[in-house]
């Protein structure tokens, strides 16, 4: 899979004490021409990058390109922004404690809910809600959730984020069957499978999955940093509509140190998951699929290849809510569990006004320090942990939380209003964490080169990493339990690189300095098309088969994953 590897760290690289690393966009649209020339315009055939994802190359290697995707628009009335409040996921309640683990019971079922006031719109759900019941847990604690799938297809849960052992990862072939499925796979196509028909994959076998029909036990130990993960449906070649019609839903994992810190807490911690839909003329919920049952035929109608996205902003399922607050401190947990639409989150009062967006947190937990912000990019699959101070914005005033690269409708994610003036005690200390890892460039045993690129499959139209579109019977790259390694990751267009088991940190973004946002431990990074990005991880914690993959959904569902195995 590895277009290029070296058994030791690569002293050539471009160090972060460079005189010019502290503007890390400053030549960003001239290195950005010369990765074109070496990288986009190799796509080659029918798939040139104009050609694939409707954009020209001026924009699509401008220096902050607006999207990769196409917009679905709905087809019913949508109401105003800021008129209905803010949902707050339900906690889900264990089942049973004994043996020092939790255990819950999830069921996956068909329901309507009233998303668009006034409209019934049919989901997939975890539990019978959008977003699914959010998990609340303690670091070291380990957790089971017994899965129960009701819903008409296979289905996979992955967590992600968490440390888990592959067995319980969601590996995307390690289906749950519904009761009356037909057949059983070992990875077979062709059939009835959950994997049939995705083009370019032939008839492959993945004579490594494991499937169970109605239930499955999933077992997370939770010995990690505490943090904001999510668990989603995973399931091979379906994850992008799966996700679309409902399938995600929040853990969060605590301990007492976090606890100590003093941060806001209570109801002045919001869960905050952001995803964009469309609704047809009867208010379901519009997908481009090629069949809309998601039983056989995988894959979006030719205009969504590059990305699906909504005209609606939805926050924990609710269309640009608005939610009451106190003149006071409140820490947002923000996750963007959209399929492929990109934010630049900013934080504005009707005057016009920015309020700082203090990020404490990343995707793996707390920074070692907080850094402020007056905007904030966050991709799919991105988790970040921020406080922001309501303190001097009046009783009565109102604070938007605005998306730059939104347009129209898009623009506008949520909003809150100063409801009162209120006692604050809490705050945000200058050190986070002590446990950040620290691992340096020399510290690795290998690098390795990957391009997350548009390409061919059999004759259709793929996402291809190392210009191999994903094959679950196929090993692409092998690390040793323990060992650190430095990947160097190049994109045409916008992709979020998700790395599961392990997290990382960004060392380099463009030849430069990481930006601001890239702080922290991570296990997602967001991809600029054009742009080159180094990360370092130590593949710790559990052996087994993981994957890294593209979380724009519709990229991964149509190749652009690879086989991680860590023995």
């Amino acid at each position: 899979m590895s277009e290029h590897e070296t058994d030791r760290p690569d002293t050539a690289l471009p160090e972060t004490d460079r005189p010019d690393a502290d503007r890390p966009d400053a030549d960003w649209s001239e290195r950005a021409r010369g990765l074109a020339r070496r990288h986009v315009l190799s796509i080659g055939g029918a798939l040139g990058l104009v050609a694939f994802t409707g954009l020209t190359t001026a924009h699509a290697l401008a220096r902050r390109p607006p999207r990769t995707g196409a917009e679905l628009r709905s087809e019913v009335p949508l109401p105003p922004p800021f008129q209905v409040p803010l949902p707050i996921p339900p906690v889900l309640k264990p089942v049973g404690t004994a043996g020092g683990i939790d255990r819950y019971e999830m069921t996956q079922r068909e329901t309507t809910a009233e998303i668009l006031p006034g409209v019934r719109t049919p989901l997939w759900t975890y539990e019978g809600v959008f977003p699914g019941p959010t998990i609340e847990s303690r670091r070291g604690r380990p957790v089971t959730v017994r899965h129960r799938n009701e819903l008409p297809v296979p289905t996979v849960v992955h967590l992600h984020g968490g440390r888990t052992p592959a067995a319980s990862d969601g590996y995307p072939t390690d289906l749950v069957l519904p009761d009356g499925w037909p057949g059983t796979a070992q990875g077979m196509r062709g059939g009835h499978h959950g994997m049939a028909g995705m083009r370019g994959m032939g008839g492959m076998r993945d004579p490594r999955a494991v499937e169970t029909r109605l239930t499955r036990d999933y077992t997370f130990p939770l010995d990690q940093r505490p943090t904001l993960l999510w668990y989603h449906d995973h399931r091979m070649d379906f994850t992008a509509p799966a996700i679309w019609r409902g399938l995600a839903g929040l853990h969060i994992v605590r301990d007492g140190a976090e606890e100590a810190l003093g941060l806001p807490s209570g109801h002045r911690e919001l869960p905050l998951m952001i995803a964009d839909r469309a609704f047809d003329a009867e208010g379901a919920l519009a997908y481009p699929a090629l069949d809309p049952s998601l039983r056989d035929r995988p894959g979006v109608q030719e205009p969504y290849l590059a990305g699906v996205l909504g005209d609606v902003i939805l926050v924990n399922g609710a269309p640009w809510p608005v939610h009451e607050v106190d003149a006071a401190r409140y820490r947002l947990r923000v996750l963007n569990a959209s399929n492929a639409r990109h934010y630049e989150l900013e934080a504005v009062t009707d005057d016009g006004r920015r309020l700082d967006l203090v990020q404490v947190g990343a995707d793996q937990g707390l920074l070692a320090a907080p850094v402020a912000h007056r905007t904030l990019p966050i991709a799919p699959a991105e988790r970040y942990d921020l406080v922001v101070d309501f303190s001097d914005v009046p009783v009565g005033g109102r604070v938007r939380i605005a998306n730059r690269l939104g347009s129209g409708r898009t623009r506008d994610v949520m909003a809150f209003r100063v409801a009162r003036k209120a006692r604050d005690e809490s705050r945000v200390p200058r050190v986070l964490s002590t446990d950040v890892p620290s691992w340096r460039r020399s510290d690795a045993v290998r690098v390795r080169d990957f391009s997350f690129r548009a390409g061919r499959m059999d004759g259709g139209h793929g996402w291809l990493i190392g210009g191999k579109a994903f094959d679950p019977a196929r090993t692409d790259v092998t690390v040793r339990l323990g060992d650190i390694e430095v990947w160097r990751l190049v994109a045409d267009v916008h992709h979020p690189v998700h790395l599961h088991l392990a997290g990382f940190r960004v060392l380099s973004r463009g030849g430069g300095r990481p930006l601001p946002h890239d702080a922290g431990l991570k296990d997602t990074v967001a991809l600029r098309p054009g742009e080159a990005v180094e990360i370092i991880a130590r593949f710790d914690g559990y052996r087994g088969r993981y994957l890294f993959h593209c979380h724009n959904a519709e990229h991964e569902d149509m190749g652009m994953m690879a086989n991680l195995d860590v023995v």
